[in-house]
């Protein structure tokens, strides 16, 4: 909270009465200091007199009355009163928060002007003669009059917990919270062995921080030590899941209190955490029984970003699959990852037509930072996908992980709200904040998001505000840059010490208990920590892919017989009798009948849908996802029709015969880091579907480039995590200006290592028919990788770049292909033109304007990476006369693939053969911004490659 950092101001907390109690406080200190309260004396000693800078004048005192929270007529009556209770009431539900007991380090004084009596001209007596139902009607017994609910509201709005929900419009959900709230129905009332376990859970947690504290001097751990019931909190959201019998936990978090969790929560043994901080072989300690698993890349990670499985059975026999997932130091980016996790566990995809969703079958719970959920703005991307259809996961338990504090940051530099949770509140979702110092507080939290969200279907917020009681990584020292916050946290009992007090004095434990309970602790972490090697040899320090990741793909038979062809595409122009397709659009569809029996061309949208159908009488699900997806960005794929009555739709791929699983394409909101994080988590999830995510333009993709680089490029050397998530970035220059040119392929070449992806960019239909139907073949291999494709534009109506209906039947994708016509006279070659992509659609263009080429031959790389080394080798060795090897692209040199392309080619050149580039210059830019200029380029660079030198 923004006050709850300003530690400077005390006096700023007072008003009205409560200001003028203090002055006459003060005035008390000055004849005798110790005749006032210990805490009052101190404040008077620090900050000096509580005065006010001006006196009030008359006409000021009375301007002050006009800013009265709400005033009664000067003939006060029964229902004026009444009307001044219920708003009385109504403040403290909607401003109890404001006064609320949440902050560990101040106690703040819990008075606000518009909680108090006089500022609605209330007295006692008034309340007293107003019967309960009016301001509290789900009171609990022992509150008898209006007075007793006013006392009882204010109570439970500004305890150790505290709610907002005035931005919740939906008048259901707000009066069943406040009948939750205010009945104390969500508040468990735990037995007195329960209260035991939870201390011996806040032990268990501490114990296991201060152990690797003092063992492991000076290793970054990111300690939980502050939010300790972090940890009850999310066991109590388990239990409550299992209970209900769901299926998967989804967990996403950043790295503070990450071991504590995956300890504790996730079950991952005390040796495996302790051999990571020693260097040593952790594997050998994986549970044998399977009830937990942890996947391994050949790279690694740091041990606070590695995730793990858990797999619990409740008395039912019923199994849940707890999951942490793996998440880089980008704090956020996991959020949307965890929702597709949870979206692919929902969904039944063995059926055609849309996947059937069940959202009790999961749910995802994301731990954010209070620094990074105002300030990362995945946050609010990630929100925003909550309630649309093609994204919702029936609702996310929300955990701020609030300590008050970023690196060095507070909060009054970090955020221009008053809670880190504010942000929220704008999805209309409930928030709840809880001091991290009462641990029973936590577990109603709990209780209350996990049923609010399996109620309504929506996200909730828990804002757990508690404090580091280290530096960001425990090596800092927070002293010199946060002294005043950390002299009050110096001196602040864990939340441990808090409970156990608590339990002795109520004498359901004794201090010698609560001193073994901490040996007991102790001792296992000690045993713990002995079995584990304290050498380095056994570590892989080669860091090998394995063989299948090292292999090249397999030949895969990606072509279909042409009865099966003939038929789907005649299936899919079949449309209901009662639906009406747009005129235009219906008549540009059914040029498509009958191409396979006439033999004729197919373009790209076309070659796509068959893909699309083919796959789908394969048995393998598909999820296409993008901007504008249904229509196509280009207008070329239509996928979904809309009844131009009705605007009822109409999916003509979930009416094919034979499929035998589901398909949809959504379009997505206006996002792209969200929505690709969301695509690569449901991918990995359910690695049996093809997934695919489209950008409007490949330029788009750089506002997702974190999920490149952390997630979908590096996630399987890191964390042994496979994706064959397919990516399509629309790439070609048309003179359409820097930003809607290039889809950055230089980008994609440069993260290309270890086999970690395809990069295709591809100049015909067939090809990209072939290569979707082999990236389907393989997703369930140890073969699997993502692939990107830079798509055409132009080139999707383009009659060189469609094939004729015998590619798709006895086709296969090659990463290479030969200009036809061309270097059929191998001993007249002098160069060879290699290029990929539009550019080499554009040169075979100007080739049929043109003769004497016999000295000329183009080869187009289809598939950029892998590197089609030895079928380039092989088409080089043909032409024993060749003089010069030439890259041609329409991107910048500094840019495209030549940077990439240059030392490969002079790899493979012959002795003497030069190797050249031809393009643009490099520029800063990605492309001209005026057509004209951007024509002549493009001319002069055809022109180039297509003229002998002399």
């Amino acid at each position: 909270m923004a006050n709850q950092t300003n530690y400077a101001q005390p006096w700023s907390q007072f008003y009205g009465p409560n200001l003028g109690y203090v002055i006459e406080m003060y005035e008390q200190y000055l004849d005798d200091p110790n005749s006032v309260d210990p805490e009052l004396k101190q404040l008077f000693e620090q900050w000096g007199a509580p005065l006010l800078e001006e006196p009030v004048s008359s006409e000021a005192e009375e301007a002050m009355k006009t800013h009265q929270t709400f005033r009664l007529p000067e003939t006060p009556t029964v229902f004026s009163k009444l009307v001044a209770a219920v708003k009385l009431a109504d403040s403290i539900r909607h401003y109890g928060h404001l006064a609320a007991d949440t902050n560990p380090l101040v106690k703040e004084e819990k008075t606000l002007r518009r909680l108090q009596l006089e500022e609605y001209d209330l007295t006692e007596d008034d309340l007293k003669r107003i019967p309960v139902a009016f301001l509290c009607p789900h009171a609990p017994a022992h509150v008898k009059n209006g007075w007793d609910a006013i006392l009882h509201l204010r109570k439970i709005y500004t305890d150790k917990i505290a709610f907002e929900f005035s931005q919740v419009h939906n008048l259901e959900e707000r009066n069943w919270l406040i009948q939750q709230i205010e009945s104390g129905a969500y508040y468990p009332s735990l037995a007195n062995k329960e209260r035991v376990a939870l201390l011996r859970r806040l032990t268990e947690v501490e114990g296991f921080e201060k152990f690797i504290h003092r063992t492991f001097v000076g290793q970054k751990r990111f300690s939980i030590e502050g939010l300790d019931a972090m940890v009850p909190l999310l066991d109590e959201l388990v239990r409550q899941a299992i209970e209900h019998e769901v299926d998967a936990v989804n967990i996403g978090m950043a790295h503070r209190g990450r071991l504590n969790v995956l300890a504790h929560v996730l079950g991952k043994p005390y040796e495996m955490i302790f051999a990571e901080f020693q260097h040593a072989e952790s594997k050998n300690f994986i549970p044998s029984e399977g009830a937990v698993s942890i996947t391994y890349g050949w790279t690694g990670d740091v041990k606070y970003h590695l995730g793990a499985a858990r797999r619990l059975r409740n008395q039912n026999a019923h199994t849940m699959r707890i999951t942490l997932a793996n998440n880089p130091s980008h704090l956020e980016v996991v959020n949307p990852v965890v929702l597709g996790y949870t979206r692919a566990a929902q969904e039944d995809r063995a059926n055609p037509g849309v996947p059937a969703q069940n959202t009790d079958a999961s749910f995802a719970i994301l731990i954010h930072g209070d620094a990074a959920f105002p300030g990362q703005g995945i946050v609010a991307e990630t929100f925003n996908l909550s309630q649309l259809r093609g994204y919702t996961t029936g609702g996310t338990i929300h955990i701020i992980a609030n300590n008050m504090i970023g690196f060095t940051t507070e909060s009054h530099d970090s955020r221009s709200t008053t809670y880190a949770s504010d942000m929220a509140k704008g999805f209309e979702v409930p928030v709840v904040h809880v001091n991290a110092d009462d641990p029973e507080a936590c577990l109603a939290a709990a209780c209350l998001a996990f049923a609010y969200r399996q109620r309504f279907k929506k996200d909730v917020v828990i804002d757990l505000i508690g404090y580091r009681r280290f530096g960001h990584n425990e090596m800092d020292e927070p002293m010199a840059t946060n002294p005043t916050m950390y002299q009050l946290i110096n001196q602040h009992p864990t939340v441990r010490q808090w409970y156990a007090q608590k339990l002795v004095e109520k004498g359901i434990l004794t201090e010698q208990e609560v001193e073994e309970m901490e040996h007991e602790v102790a001792e296992r972490l000690k045993i713990a920590y002995e079995r584990v090697p304290k050498n380095e040899d056994e570590l892989d320090f080669i860091m090998d892919p394995p063989k299948p990741v090292v292999d090249r793909l397999p030949e895969v038979k990606t072509g279909v017989a042409k009865d099966v062809l003939h038929r789907i595409n005649e299936e899919l122009l079949q449309f209901p009798a009662d639906f009406h397709v747009f005129t235009k659009l219906e008549r540009i569809l059914k040029r498509r009948s009958g191409v396979f029996a006439e033999n004729g061309n197919i373009d790209w949208a076309h070659a796509e849908t068959l893909a699309f159908a083919t796959i789908l009488q394969d048995g393998v699900p598909i999820r296409l996802t993008g901007q504008d997806s249904q229509r196509g960005t280009f207008a070329q794929r239509h996928l979904v029709l809309h009844d131009v009555k009705t605007g009822k739709e109409y999916v003509p791929l979930h009416h094919i015969s034979g499929a035998k699983a589901s398909f949809v394409v959504y379009n997505s909101p206006l996002t792209e880091a969200a929505v690709l994080g969301y695509e690569y988590g449901y991918n990995v999830y359910a690695p049996e579907t093809l997934v695919l995510w489209e950008a409007q333009f490949g330029d788009f993709a750089n506002m997702a480039q974190v999920m490149f680089d952390q997630f979908i490029s590096s996630g399987r050397a890191k964390w042994g995590q496979k994706s064959g998530l397919v990516m399509l970035l629309p790439h070609g220059y048309e003179g359409q200006g820097p930003e809607h040119s290039s889809g950055r392929v230089e980008r994609f070449l440069q993260l290309a290592a270890e086999n970690n992806w395809t990069v295709a960019n591809l100049s015909t239909s067939a090809q990209y028919f072939h290569i979707l139907r082999r990236q389907a073949a393989l997703l369930q291999k140890e073969e699997v990788r993502p692939l990107i494709i830079m798509t055409p534009k132009s080139l999707l109506r383009h009659p060189l770049a469609s094939s004729d209906a015998d590619a798709f039947v006895n086709g296969s994708f090659s990463p290479v292909l030969e200009q036809p016509g061309l270097g059929t006279n191998a001993g007249k070659v002098e160069r060879i033109v290699f290029g990929t992509g539009k550019l080499m659609i554009d040169l075979a263009e100007q080739l049929n304007k043109m003769e004497g080429l016999d000295w000329l031959h183009i080869v187009r790389i289809e598939e950029l990476y892998p590197f089609p080394e030895e079928a380039l080798k092989g088409i080089i060795a043909r032409y024993p006369n060749v003089k010069e090897i030439v890259w041609v692209q329409e991107e910048p040199k500094n840019m495209g693939a030549w940077t990439y392309m240059e030392p490969r080619l002079r790899a493979l050149a012959p002795a003497g053969v030069d190797v050249g580039y031809i393009g643009r210059r490099r520029r800063a830019s990605p492309a001209e911004g005026d057509p004209v200029v951007h024509r002549k380029e493009q001319e002069r660079i055809i022109r180039c490659a297509l003229t002998k030198h002399e």
